[in-house]
């Protein structure tokens, strides 16, 4: 493992934000959602996340999570990635997320 700076780890915008939508993405290559997740004053904003395993769609909505929304934009398939989903893999490699354990304005900074 590469150790990193403090000023690196600065440089990653890890924010909270909360799932608006969450929809199906049958183009993906493997199982996954396209979320439309609020970071307050940095806007909304899309991405998919390969989180099927764990989570319903329904169940998602309302949930606030840690992404990663400096990094630039990448093209999946036919859809746009804004920001990264943040999560672990489980022992069988399935994403289990990155998620708060109480509420904070969206778009907070991980500190």
């Amino acid at each position: 493992m590469e150790e990193i700076t403090w000023n690196d780890f600065e440089k990653v915008e890890l924010r909270a934000g909360t799932i608006l939508e969450v929809l199906d993405f049958p183009e993906a290559r493997k199982p996954a959602y396209k979320v439309k997740v609020d970071f307050g004053d940095l806007g909304v904003r899309m991405s998919s996340a390969q989180i099927t395993a764990h989570y319903t769609k329904e169940e998602l909505v309302g949930k606030q999570i840690v992404g990663v929304v400096n990094f630039p934009k990448k093209q999946i398939g036919k859809f746009m990635s804004e920001f990264l989903v943040t999560g672990f893999a489980d022992e069988n490699g399935d994403i289990v997320l990155t998620a708060l354990n109480g509420k904070v304005p969206n778009g907070s900074k991980l500190c």
